[in-house]
């Protein structure tokens, strides 16, 4: 079997209501659809969010990358080959959503080929993951509201709640009505995308004492060295990498230097391979994972899943898993439900996403 040509097509869905936090907004999944052909009718796909504020990928550069630099270096690969390809890619800096798509496509042909779950060729451990909703910026009472309908319709105990906005007070308050209306028994946690100082982290963690957040992601730039390493010294919580540790060299920069004490795992940007080889440093040095979310449509879920549910580690804390739900539409030909609070992976062979011709005809943005 060999790649014959690969296909990146973009497309948009609205979302239901616009999603706001520290780094940006977003109204609408404007997304890149990559699809791997082979000589033989198989065919792999994957999802490519662009993330400008964060990885400084649009559509058209996903597209361009795609198009013009790693398809005509990987048409006649064998999909097997995923170090051929690991190395073909990496020769091109950045552009971490347009590889951890291409590398997703590729483990789905061979899952495809060898008739087999790509979450049990990735190691199998579960049949799938408790779900984490993550809360945009909204009033305090609508977050309450939006946390309590998930837990009653989904089963959703677990909440990452967007933080990183001043004053700080608004961030406090929220965490505050959400403790006091959902309980002890749900799960909060934090995620400020860079919004805060080191300093006013510290003073949020102060503020919010007692109130059993399990953790605080992301709080303030990497670039601020030693106010985080500062922050991860005095914080009773575990202090998230997320945007700081997209690759296995980042993760061990912030990990050695005490820029945090746990890591974001996610798909979207580092596909299965680097995934995995950001998985087994962090079980090696004893740190704690999640699985996160790029605001991803049922397609880039999926994948968070099917990775997180292979592996004891990461299937351990729940994953961010339930934000397609809004979006106002999807292209998955057999939609995603979240049952009892949990999402389980696909047990067709591959990853499992089959796409609605008719949905992306109706969605693409090239045609």
């Amino acid at each position: 079997m060999k790649i014959e040509r690969i296909e990146a097509i973009p497309y948009a869905i609205p979302y239901t209501h616009p999603l706001r936090f520290a780094s940006g907004e977003v109204h609408a999944a404007e997304h890149v659809l990559v699809r791997i052909h082979t000589d033989e009718g198989a065919v792999g796909i994957a999802d490519a969010p662009p993330r400008p504020y964060t990885y400084g990928e649009t559509q058209e550069s996903i597209i361009a990358v795609v198009r013009d630099l790693f398809a005509p270096q990987l048409v006649g690969l064998d999909p097997l080959d995923r170090e051929k390809a690991q190395r073909i890619m990496g020769r091109t800096v950045h552009n971490a959503t347009a590889k951890g798509a291409i590398d997703i496509a590729l483990w789905d042909l061979v899952g495809k080929a060898l008739a087999v779950p790509v979450h049990r060729l990735l190691g199998g451990y579960a049949e799938g993951m408790r779900v984490a909703h993550m809360l945009g910026f909204r009033p305090a009472p609508e977050l309450l509201e939006e946390a309590l309908r998930f837990r009653e319709q989904y089963g959703v105990t677990t909440f990452k709640l967007k933080t990183g906005r001043r004053p700080l007070a608004l961030d406090v308050e929220a965490a505050r009505v959400l403790r006091e209306g959902l309980g002890d028994e749900a799960e909060i946690y934090l995620d400020a995308n860079r919004g805060w100082s080191a300093n006013e982290a510290l003073e949020v963690l102060r503020r919010t004492e007692g109130l059993g957040l399990c953790a605080l992601e992301e709080p303030c730039d990497a670039a601020e060295a030693m106010g985080r390493r500062r922050l991860v010294q005095h914080s009773p919580i575990p202090i998230v990498g997320d945007e700081s540790v997209p690759t296995p060299g980042d993760v061990s920069r912030e990990l050695l230097s005490g820029g945090c004490t746990a890591v974001c795992i996610k798909t979207a940007r580092s596909g299965f391979t680097q995934a995995a080889e950001i998985l087994g440093l962090c079980t090696g040095l004893g740190v704690d994972v999640t699985m996160g979310n790029q605001i991803d449509t049922q397609i880039g879920s999926l994948a968070t899943v099917t990775f997180g549910a292979a592996h004891e580690a990461s299937q351990r804390r729940a994953g961010e898993l339930s934000n397609f739900l809004d979006m106002a539409d999807d292209l998955l030909a057999e939609p995603l439900e979240i049952r009892d609070g949990a999402l389980r992976a696909r047990e067709a062979p591959g990853v499992g996403a089959e796409i609605d011709e008719a949905k992306l005809g109706r969605y693409r943005q090239d045609s």
